[in-house]
């Protein structure tokens, strides 16, 4: 069984029925891990379905495998993925990291300008999301919501979380910030063009003509500047 087993799609309004086996597979995984997560209905789950907000997995044979689903926070300046939950008989396939990845690219469409933030226990998930480009953080970067936080109160590490007023827990959190993201490759790009003599004529060239002799509306020349980028982005 490999990840070419498996459709990995933004769930569909008529995937609603397959809400309440997510949520009874989310309470068993947790309770198997000796740990807890914020506990949603079925309407919840429902709820995120019919509003485009979650990516769900079947395998080949119309089997439900996977599913995953968006939270906002702090008037949408934060955004987490929460409730990744993969079908015991269909773990160690690599879906896991197919569902993040769609729900990660969902999540980036959706809210472009927000920070994406989790909080796992999980070895495999922190890998997945520094692939995804996290990184570590302390809980203080994250969204202070309260009702964010509410959430933990299922979990069994809640009295830990409380007792170190919210500074830190079991869990460790994790920071996608797209802003931090765009400096660094625009810092990357540049180290790279000095590296390249020719490379870094020939964007100063498109640069000043961009500057000096704009386009009406500038996009001839943005786009050049765009192409020349991705060129050695993409190479």
């Amino acid at each position: 069984m490999n990840i070419n087993d498996f459709i990995v799609q933004v769930a569909l309004p008529e995937h609603r029925v397959f809400a309440e086996e997510i949520c009874e597979e989310m309470a068993e995984s947790a309770k198997a891990r000796g740990t807890g997560i914020a506990k949603r209905s079925p309407e919840y789950v429902a709820g995120k379905i019919s509003d485009g907000k979650s990516v769900i997995a079947f395998h080949k044979d119309g089997t439900w495998a996977g599913f995953c689903y968006i939270e906002t926070w702090s008037h949408g300046q934060f955004v987490a993925n929460s409730g990744l939950i993969v079908s015991p008989k269909f773990r160690k396939a690599g879906l896991a990291h197919a569902i993040k990845e769609k729900i990660f690219e969902l999540s980036r469409q959706k809210y472009p300008k927000a920070k994406i933030f989790g909080l796992t226990t999980g070895l495999a998930v922190m890998k997945i999301n520094s692939d995804l480009g996290y990184e570590p953080v302390t809980y203080s970067e994250l969204t202070q919501d309260e009702d964010f936080w509410k959430g933990c109160q299922s979990c069994v590490n809640f009295e830990i979380l409380t007792m170190k007023e919210r500074k830190n827990c079991m869990c460790t959190a994790m920071l996608y910030d797209p802003a931090t993201q765009k400096h660094d490759v625009a810092k990357k790009f540049a180290e790279e063009l000095e590296k390249k003599p020719k490379l870094y004529e020939r964007f100063m060239r498109i640069k000043q003509r961009l500057v000096l002799k704009p386009k009406p509306s500038g996009k001839g020349g943005l786009k050049a500047l765009l192409l020349l980028l991705f060129t050695f982005l993409f190479k």
